[in-house]
């Protein structure tokens, strides 16, 4: 089922970033949908959006997710917010953590407030695999931010729903490696930080396909993940610049050798739904609503117990006939 954007007014947090600028493009296709507002912080990149995007349904809100009364104002007659506003660089966010948190993890708290006080009905924050067992600062702070939707149901009571996605690294975008090595094809020397190091990769038209899905069918608390393939970071390499010379120089601060999208302790309160994974809440007492997950329940599969999705025993990997594929229509 497609959800039905008509006359539906939708906010993007970080509506500059790489997901937030693509799926302001991708919403304005629905001839359906009345207004697209973009919040962020950077006045350069939005101006140059304004130059790239004409369309008189996109408004520009100059603003931070670390001020709730600017969050107030945005969210006034807002149906739907999704909240892609971050600090993710890993190794910088290792050295300023109390940058990270302030954004990710008080700037979600603003959005929550701000979304229950305006009555927002529908509330989405885009999350990362690296708040599943996280081990550096930036995944840390995506899992309290994680904490903070799900539990926010609790003061909501259904009048404001709050859910969210997580997903691995978005081919081609910005700040990216596919991006650099496709931007520097003249680069003789690439450096490798193990080459038996995965990663999970999503198309930014995959990523879309998976927030619709949310916001078509969250009831408040899941965590939705997306079955996605994996890629070994020596393949990538292979693919894209076959012709650099390779140095191994060790896994960076804050890295994993591989990544987890689902873990065996979630496992035991999710279900397999199709392409996606949904995450239930371990104890849905606290939001009160009786049968609230019923459709998950009952159309979804309850996953094994010892179950998890880590990006080295992935089913479904990338090679570089499907990945050049996803290039040329990104």
């Amino acid at each position: 089922m497609i959800m039905d954007l008509k006359n539906k007014t939708i906010l993007i947090t970080g509506g500059t970033g790489s997901f937030g600028k693509n799926f302001v493009k991708f919403l304005l296709s629905n001839p359906r949908i009345k207004k697209v507002i973009v919040f962020s912080r950077d006045e350069l990149k939005q101006s140059q959006m304004m130059s790239e995007i004409k369309d008189n349904r996109v408004r520009f809100f100059l603003g931070n997710v670390r001020d709730l009364p600017r969050l107030h104002r945005a969210f006034n007659g807002v149906d739907i917010v999704v909240h892609a506003a971050a600090l993710k660089q890993v190794p910088t966010l290792e050295y300023n953590p109390f940058e990270a948190v302030k954004t990710n993890i008080l700037g979600s708290q603003n959005v929550i407030d701000a979304a229950i006080d305006q009555k927002v009905k529908k509330v989405l924050l885009i999350s990362t695999d690296k708040a599943a067992q996280p081990i550096n600062l930036y995944g840390s702070t995506k899992l309290c931010a994680e904490k903070l939707f799900i539990n926010g149901n609790s003061y909501a009571f259904k009048k404001t729903l709050f859910s969210c996605v997580r997903y691995g690294n978005v081919i081609g975008s910005r700040g990216s490696i596919i991006e650099f090595l496709l931007k520097n094809k003249e680069t003789k020397k690439v450096f490798i930080t193990d080459s038996r190091m995965t990663r999970f990769w999503i198309s930014l038209e995959q990523s879309f396909g998976l927030v619709m899905f949310a916001l078509e069918n969250m009831v408040g608390g899941e965590i939705f993940i997306p079955k996605i393939p994996s890629m070994k970071i020596a393949d990538l390499f292979e693919a894209i610049a076959p012709q650099c010379k390779r140095e191994v120089i060790g896994i960076r601060p804050g890295e994993k050798m591989h990544e987890i999208l689902l873990t065996e302790e979630e496992a035991r309160h999710s279900y397999d739904f199709g392409k996606y994974f949904v995450i239930l809440p371990e104890n849905d007492e606290i939001f009160h609503v009786k049968d609230r997950y019923k459709k998950v329940i009952k159309k979804g599969k309850l996953l094994s117990p010892n179950f998890s999705f880590v990006s080295h025993s992935n089913d479904n990997w990338l090679n570089k006939a499907k990945l050049d594929k996803i290039l040329k229509i990104s």
